[in-house]
C-alpha cells in the first residue's frame, strides 16, 4: 500500500470543486493508495516528468502527483482546472 500525501493548497481548491469532481478526486486517491503512481485507467493519463504525473479528472479539472525513485510514498501537488496546471 502506497502513501500519498495532498498539499493544503489542493484540498483547498478541491473544496471548491463541483461535488461531482470531488468524487472523483477521493476515488483518484484511492486508486493512487491502492496501486501506486501508474494510473493507466484514469482518462488521459500521462507521464509530465522522470517521476511526475497526471490524469484528467473531467474535462477541466486534472489532478498531478510525483513520486521518488522506488518509494512507497507520493505527492498530490496540483488538483484543478487544465488551463492553470503546471506542465
Amino acid at each position: 500500500m502506497y502513501k500519498v500525501f495532498v498539499r493544503k493548497s489542493v484540498l483547498k481548491r478541491i473544496k471548491k470543486a463541483p461535488k461531482s469532481v470531488q468524487i472523483l478526486f477521493d476515488e483518484l486517491i484511492e486508486d493512487l493508495e491502492r496501486k501506486g503512481p501508474l494510473q493507466y485507467l484514469w482518462p488521459n493519463y500521462s507521464k509530465l516528468g522522470k517521476f511526475k504525473y497526471h490524469c484528467h479528472l473531467c474535462y477541466s479539472w486534472v489532478a498531478c502527483w510525483m513520486c521518488e525513485s522506488k518509494t512507497m510514498k507520493f505527492e498530490v501537488y496540483y488538483a484543478g482546472s487544465r488551463e492553470n496546471a503546471p506542465y
